[in-house]
């Protein structure tokens, strides 16, 4: 893993979110010290911290491993305490084809509508 692009990554993601090094250190749940190891090219993360720290930070492992130009995230995690009623509602499109396909369908629309704002 190439440390200095990583680092650089990691800035572009906290400069993005529009926060400060102690802000993203507290999402991720690390130490200002710890993140700032990762940000100034001092450690290199574990695969593990890597994939913690694209969830926290609202990107991907491939845009922080240089694998991709896009900062966007590839995966979202949905938490059951902490939303609930999101958890649910991914949960029971998980099982059920038809009531997703329906639901995308209204987002859709709802989505169309909302911009022609």
């Amino acid at each position: 893993m190439d440390n200095t692009l990583i680092s650089e990554r990691l800035q572009a993601v906290r400069e993005n979110l529009g926060i400060n090094k102690s802000e993203a250190a507290k999402k991720i749940g690390l130490s200002n010290i710890g993140y700032c190891r990762y940000e100034y090219g001092e450690r290199t993360p574990s695969p593990q911290m890597l994939t913690l720290i694209a969830q926290r930070l609202n990107t991907s492992v491939e845009y922080l491993t240089g694998e991709t130009e896009d900062i966007s995230p590839n995966t979202i995690v949905v938490s059951k305490s902490d939303q609930p009623a999101l958890f649910e509602l991914v949960n029971t499109c998980n099982y059920n084809e038809a009531l997703a396909k329906r639901l995308l369908a209204y987002f859709h629309k709802i989505k169309n509508l909302s911009s022609l704002e």
